[in-house]
């Protein structure tokens, strides 16, 4: 991370092209919703939740590694936690609240994937790809789609963790950028490589969940979306731009997930509001509430098309001193419970807690046209290593 904190002019300066973007986004926004709402006010509403984990156990505050005998301790009252967390609370599906565990491959240490995968196995989270690399020095293309890839092989062959897509053998994956400098989009810090996001199409990663990074200079236009890079993937930070995911579209991999980015404006300084950015991060210092979950409906993150469909994803350090009590602790539970609790008195909305691997499934499931319930397409085009039916049988064949 930075070693200088940048000023507030830099960081307007980074911020330009997606704050003059913002009021055309909301007027798009709101004019989209009463068009595709129209008639259906009363339509539910399905909220897929996704909670990205920037998951580093290592990590000390001061910038410092624990040992592993420590690391291990600590992941292992973390899968007590989520172990819990899961048997008290249950979506609209059944479905437990977990997270999606985006673990950095540059600190691998088979025991603690080992604890994961059990959570993986009893469903109650899903293992993805982080990876912080260029830090000392720019990284290249060779180094950098080495990493990946035997991270990747590590997790899938000796770990059953990621997914397949049913008759191709190869390892898939969604992936965050430590240091949110994806495809070398923070200055030509911590990352060196311009073409990253040809190497991650090319290495299987179907969604990049690493978006929204306001005000770090990496965050880019576009806001709110799930998207398409609209530049060749070989180009640097090709994701600057892009189209919207719209029913019916034909799809090139890895598709841009964004969180939400919009403005809190609660808050008061001698009685003048002060704003805030709110963009999905769990943190003690700002917790869950009733008022952000409507900043994040609000932010209609959705495939055009399918507005009733709306995807909110947040993120958490769930190992920074102090956040494990609000992204799994008491105040997480029962923001939840009280949420879920709302909606079935409400009857507007439904909530569904989602990985990574099945927000994407439900979002391909959404371009092809499909409706109604997204539990149904949890496992729509991928499905977890450790749960894949035998090559020799057809999914699709044996679900028909």
């Amino acid at each position: 991370m930075p070693s200088v904190e940048p000023n507030f002019l830099t960081k307007l300066k980074w911020s330009l092209p997606w704050l003059s973007r913002y009021p055309f986004w909301r007027a798009e926004t709101l004019l989209r919703s009463w068009y595709e709402t129209g008639d259906k006010n009363d339509a539910t509403q399905h909220l897929i939740v996704i909670v990205v984990n920037h998951f580093e156990p290592s990590w000390k505050d001061d910038g410092s590694f624990w040992d592993l005998g420590t690391q291990t301790r600590r992941l292992e009252s973390w899968v007590k936690q989520a172990r819990a967390a899961g048997s008290l609370l249950r979506d609209h599906d059944g479905t437990p609240f977990r997270h999606t565990y985006f673990y950095p491959g540059e600190q691998y240490h088979r025991q603690l994937i080992d604890l994961l995968a059990s959570l993986e196995a009893e469903g109650l989270g899903e293992v993805e790809i982080h990876l912080h690399h260029g830090v000392e020095e720019p990284d290249t293309a060779d180094q950098a789609r080495r990493a990946l890839t035997e991270f990747r092989d590590l997790l899938a062959e000796e770990h059953n963790c990621l997914s397949r897509e049913d008759g191709d053998d190869r390892p898939r994956y969604a992936f965050v950028h430590g240091n949110l400098a994806l495809a070398n989009s923070m200055g030509g810090r911590w990352c060196g490589v311009d073409n990253e996001m040809e190497i991650l199409a090319e290495t299987g990663c179907y969604a990049d969940l690493t978006l929204p990074a306001a005000p770090q200079e990496s965050q880019v236009a576009m806001i709110n979306a799930i998207y398409q890079c609209g530049r060749p993937l070989n180009e640097r930070a090709p994701h600057c731009t892009g189209r919207n995911l719209r029913v019916g579209d034909q799809i090139q991999l890895p598709i841009i997930f964004t969180g939400p980015l919009v403005f809190d404006w609660s808050r008061r300084v001698h009685g003048l509001p002060k704003p805030r950015l709110d963009d999905g991060g769990v943190a003690s210092k700002y917790p869950v509430s009733a008022a952000r979950l409507d900043r994040w409906r609000n932010a209609r993150i959705t495939v055009r098309g399918r507005p009733d469909w709306i995807f909110i994803k947040l993120y958490c350090h769930g190992f920074f001193t102090g956040d494990q009590e609000a992204s799994l602790g008491q105040s997480m539970l029962r923001f939840w419970t009280e949420s879920i609790e709302s909606a079935d008195r409400d009857g507007g909305f439904k909530i569904h807690f989602v990985t990574a691997r099945e927000a994407f499934n439900i979002t391909m499931a959404a371009v092809d046209g499909h409706s109604g319930n997204p539990h149904l397409y949890r496992d729509y085009r991928l499905r977890l290593i450790r749960t894949a039916l035998p090559k020799t049988r057809s999914y699709k064949a044996t679900n028909s």
